[in-house]
């Protein structure tokens, strides 16, 4: 495919789609910009900055088109005790040294470790962020008028129901478009995107962050700038993989993490924090009709002519129309299947999509939440792997010889139950072990083969292990010690 080809169809193939879902994106994304500054303890011309800066620079570097990125809470929460001890320019180093990180994570190929995250902890990820982002709108519905009530139920109907009419127009900007009309016409009493804070009226201007080039601000910088490295990682990446399902295509994971180290380091230079994919603009986009790197570069170009043209009128938008958008985001993103089957899926593939919900939900750290929900999907593979591990053996010779069959994977889950089955008191000339229907992984089935040799030799029996496959046996001739002089008591003379 030509590179003209490779233009086209990232960038004009859906034109109108493209458009307008990335004017939805941006009068979504005021709001939650002027929200996670708040978390962060900056102004909220840094989170704003962020998200005009990350949404273009990312629409050109990033891996995965129509994914929208840009401040989010899971790295604004992580800069607060930073900024509130050192300062905001801190917090603008601490981002660059993120996206440098990124970027080295990238050529490191991380993407590959998506992998390893199972359908269920996926699904619990999802779940998690829906249920965090309904969480989210719940200041906006508590202690208002009733009339916010009532501009939120009108905001909805007017979000499902008017795509029965017509799809030309994406009805989130319809919903906002309608509801500003009408709380302009009558005056209600609801708030708007003014009452959150002042919006920024001058354009992001490049600077040098005003911190001392030493040892020290690195190692005040490093922790804060590892964490949001990871998070916004691993954000950016299981939402990809959800874009990738909702759009039915494909994305470069490591394209993407070197695509938001870029994203990253142009945001600190331009005065903003860092920030990652957002998985609920990332749906309002598709749902909106954005396939494309357009829709995610309009997004952030159309966020900036709001900012330095329509500011005023971008804060006459009341926050009901917002928060419906974010309820709907919330009920789409959702996976209400998986209500189901809980009853017909395995229990442990249930546990584990649970406990990712109830850790992300819990402490509202995503990455803790996936590595709970990654540590369980591993233990339960390594011990349902154990459970088809057996030893059988046949006494043969008189009585004299006994031959051993060991058949499954020998690690760390099965070696115990291998040294179980062996009878090392059993008076014999000769122990024949057969690994031919077996794979040794790890050091504990290597250690656990020497225990069994070693014991066996020092009751008086001679030992012939026979039947490794390649794999198996070079694993045994790097770390096996059981042929070596001195073994038997440095290993058991203990």
């Amino acid at each position: 495919m030509t590179l003209i080809e490779n233009f086209r169809r990232d960038w004009l193939s859906n034109l109108r789609g493209d458009v307008l879902a990335g004017i939805v994106v941006a009068l979504a994304l005021i709001p939650e910009a002027i929200g996670f500054s708040i978390i962060a303890g900056v102004d909220p011309k840094v989170g704003l900055y962020a998200s005009v800066v990350i949404a273009i620079v990312i629409s050109f570097a990033g891996g995965r088109p129509a994914m929208i990125s840009a401040a989010t809470a899971a790295t604004a929460v992580l800069f607060g005790s930073l900024v509130r001890d050192h300062g905001l320019d801190y917090l603008l180093a601490a981002t660059i040294l993120a996206g440098v990180l990124q970027i080295a994570a990238g050529w490191l190929r991380v993407g590959a470790i998506m992998r390893f995250v199972s359908r269920s902890v996926l699904t619990g990820f999802v779940n998690a962020l829906a249920i965090l982002i309904f969480m989210a709108q719940l200041p906006e519905l508590i202690g208002v008028t009733w009339q916010t009530y009532a501009m939120v139920a009108a905001g909805l109907a007017i979000i499902y129901l008017f795509p029965r009419l017509t799809r030309a127009i994406p009805s989130p900007l319809v919903c906002i478009l309608v509801l500003t009309a009408i709380t302009l016409l009558l005056g209600l009493d609801v708030r708007s995107v003014a009452d959150l804070g002042d919006l920024p009226s001058a354009l992001p201007s490049l600077l040098w962050p005003q911190v001392p080039l030493s040892l020290e601000t690195l190692w005040i910088i490093l922790p804060y700038s590892a964490a949001v490295a990871a998070v916004g990682l691993l954000e950016s990446l299981l939402t990809a993989s959800i874009v990738d399902n909702m759009t039915d295509t494909t994305s470069d994971k490591n394209r993407e993490s070197v695509g938001q180290g870029i994203a990253n380091i142009a945001s600190g230079f331009f005065g903003g924090m860092a920030g990652c994919a957002m998985i609920g603009q990332s749906v309002i986009n598709v749902k909106s009709g954005g396939r494309t790197r357009l829709s995610t570069f309009i997004a952030g170009a159309f966020l900036l002519f709001l900012l330095m043209v329509l500011g005023d009128v971008v804060g006459l938008i009341p926050m009901p129309a917002l928060v419906a958008i974010m309820i709907m985001v919330s009920i789409g993103t959702f996976s209400w299947r998986s209500l189901n089957e809980l009853r017909h899926h395995p229990r442990r593939s249930s546990l584990v999509m649970l406990a990712t919900v109830i850790t992300v939900v819990g402490t509202h750290n995503l990455a803790l939440g996936v590595g709970v929900g990654v540590l369980l999907s591993g233990i339960f593979f390594a011990w349902k792997v154990a459970q088809i591990f057996r030893v059988t053996s046949v006494l043969i010779a008189d009585g004299r010889e006994r031959d051993y069959l060991v058949e499954g994977q020998l690690f760390f889950a099965s070696a115990e139950d291998f040294l179980k089955a062996m009878d090392f008191a059993e008076k014999l000339d000769r122990v024949r072990i057969d690994v031919s229907k077996a794979h040794i992984w790890d050091l504990t089935g290597v250690n656990a083969i020497d225990m069994a040799v070693l014991k066996f030799r020092r009751a008086g029996a001679e030992v012939e292990l026979v039947g490794m496959n390649e794999a198996s046996a070079t694993i045994m001739d790097k770390l096996a010690v059981h042929d070596q002089p001195g073994a038997l008591e440095r290993m058991l003379g203990h």
